[in-house]
C-alpha cells in the first residue's frame, strides 16, 4: 500500500482551491452573462449626465462604443438637480454629476430600487469665467466676483448661467462661493452652456460661467470657435494672493484655481453590465486621457501637467 504524506496532501489543497473557485466563478459568469439583458461588450443602457460636461461625456461614449461596437449608450443631459433625481429611476443605469450620493441617498436607493449603488470621483473640472473680447475686465479678484454675483459690483456688468436653478454651476457658486449669500436679480439665465458662449460673445458687458470642458478641448473645432468669440477672465490664485491664473489643467489639479469641482458617476447596475464596464473604462488610461484632452485634471490616473495657453 502507497504511503501518502499528510503535510504535502494539505498544502496542495490549499494551494489548488483557490484555482478551482476562480475556474467556477469564471464559468458561473460565462453561463449568467448570457442570460443578462446587457454586458460590457453588448446591449444598451441609459445614463443620465449633467449638461455641463457634455462635450466630454459625448467623447467618452462615442470612444467606448467604437470600441465595443455592439453597445449603445443614450446619455440624456439635463441640469444637475434632474440628475440627482434619476438616482430613483430604476431605469437610469448611471449618473455623471458634480457629486455623489449622501449617505441618506444611499440608503433611499437601495431601499427603493434594491441595489447597492457605487459612486466613484473620475476627474476634477473648473468653472471658467468668459467675458466679451473687447471687455476692459479680465481679471477677477474672488471678492470681485462675490460683488459681481449679489449685484454689489461698481460696473454695470451683467451675470450669466446656464440656468439659475438646478444647475451645478450655480449651485457651486451658491455653495462654496456665496456661502449661500443670493444671487444678483440681475443675473440672467441662458438654455445651455452653448447659450452661456453664445450671449457673451454679443454682449459685451456680459460676464458668464461655464465648465471648462467647453473651451478647454484645442482639438474640437466648435471649442476654438468659441474661443475665437469670447475671452478667458483670470481669477485670482488661491495660493498666491495678488497673483491671477486661467483654469490651466495644472491649476485645476494643484486647486491653484479657485473654482473647482469634481466629476462623480454612481452606478446603479444589478449585474456586471454595460454600466460597470462603461465605468471601467472611465477609470482606464483610455477614458482618463480622454479627460485630460478635454481639459480636465484626471483624477485616477497621473499624467505629466505641463502649462499650455488657451487660444483666446
Amino acid at each position: 500500500m502507497r504511503s501518502w504524506n499528510n503535510g504535502s496532501i494539505k498544502v496542495s489543497l490549499l494551494m489548488i482551491m483557490p484555482l478551482l473557485a476562480l475556474m467556477m466563478g469564471c464559468s458561473n459568469y460565462e453561463q449568467n452573462r448570457t442570460t443578462w439583458p446587457d454586458t460590457w461588450d453588448k446591449g444598451t443602457i441609459h445614463i443620465s449626465a449633467d449638461e455641463s460636461f457634455k462635450p466630454v461625456i459625448d467623447e467618452q461614449v462615442k470612444v467606448y462604443e467604437s470600441n465595443t461596437p455592439g453597445t449603445k449608450i443614450i446619455v440624456h443631459y439635463k441640469p444637475e438637480a434632474e440628475c440627482l433625481r434619476d438616482f430613483l429611476v430604476d431605469s437610469i443605469r448611471m449618473v455623471i454629476a458634480t457629486r455623489g450620493f449622501t449617505p441618506s441617498e444611499e440608503r433611499l436607493i437601495s431601499d427603493s430600487l434594491g441595489i447597492a449603488a457605487v459612486k466613484r470621483t473620475v476627474a476634477r473640472d473648473a468653472i471658467a469665467v468668459i467675458v466679451h473680447p473687447q471687455s476692459a475686465d479680465s481679471l477677477f479678484t474672488m471678492e470681485e466676483l462675490v460683488k459681481l454675483l449679489t449685484g454689489k459690483f461698481n460696473k454695470n456688468l451683467i451675470p450669466v448661467f446656464d440656468g439659475v436653478k438646478a444647475t451645478s454651476t450655480v449651485r457651486f457658486i451658491v455653495d462654496s462661493i456665496l456661502k449661500h449669500d443670493s444671487l444678483s436679480p440681475k443675473v440672467m439665465a441662458a438654455r445651455s452652456s452653448e447659450g452661456v458662449l453664445d450671449f457673451v460673445a454679443k454682449n459685451p458687458t456680459a460676464v458668464g460661467f461655464i465648465g471648462v470642458s467647453w473651451i478647454g478641448n484645442k482639438e474640437d473645432s466648435m471649442q476654438t470657435d468659441f474661443l475665437r468669440k469670447v475671452k478667458i477672465a483670470y481669477l485670482e490664485s488661491t495660493n498666491n494672493p495678488g497673483g491671477f491664473v486661467l483654469p490651466y489643467q495644472v491649476n485645476i489639479s494643484a486647486k491653484f484655481y479657485p473654482m473647482v469641482r469634481d466629476l462623480v458617476y454612481t452606478l446603479k447596475e444589478r449585474h456586471m453590465g454595460l454600466g460597470t464596464g462603461f465605468a471601467d473604462f472611465l477609470v482606464s488610461d483610455k477614458g482618463q486621457l480622454i479627460f485630460r484632452r478635454a481639459y480636465l485634471s484626471p483624477a485616477i490616473k497621473d499624467f505629466v501637467l505641463r502649462e499650455a495657453k488657451l487660444r483666446n
